[in-house]
């Protein structure tokens, strides 16, 4: 490999540290305040933004599975942050509500409730969104290649 790509590479790679590593403290410091993951603050944020919403809904808000909805869902409901009612004439129906406990939670949590990387990446304009999702594209295809990047993990997870 060239001299200049090998020093441009490893300026990449450490920014991808510098990421992580925001996100890492981020999420650290979210369960050291709110003694909830990240991932569980950031769902019970979008419940409080849409209250009612329905378990689908949620799953597409946060860009997750449904079934990993479910289970932030059962996570928070434990913790009596959030509460299902059945409503309407739909008995089948269940929309998803904030307690008065997971108000109080949201209002001492630190923000962003969706996370450092998410709240940067709504803050760049749409070209350079477009830009990046193609070059990561392309890394990510390259990686899956070689079966580098089989398992995705959350960001919670990081």
């Amino acid at each position: 490999m060239a001299l200049a790509k090998q020093r441009r590479m490893l300026e990449v790679l450490e920014q991808f540290r510098i990421i992580v590593r925001a996100i890492r403290s981020h999420y650290q410091n979210v369960e050291r305040r709110a003694g909830i993951s990240g991932a569980q603050l950031w769902a019970l944020a979008r419940i409080a933004d849409s209250p009612g919403a329905n378990v689908g809904a949620l799953s597409r808000s946060l860009a997750i599975h449904q079934s990993t909805a479910s289970n932030l869902l059962r996570q928070l409901q434990q913790l009596s942050l959030v509460e299902r009612r059945r409503r309407g004439k739909d008995q089948r129906s269940v929309q998803i509500f904030v307690t008065g406990r997971g108000r109080a939670l949201l209002r001492r949590s630190p923000q962003p409730f969706i996370g450092v990387l998410q709240q940067a990446l709504t803050e760049l304009p749409d070209a350079n969104l477009a830009s990046m999702h193609r070059q990561l594209a392309r890394l990510i295809k390259s990686m899956a290649g070689k079966n580098l990047a089989a398992r995705a993990t959350p960001l919670s997870d990081l």
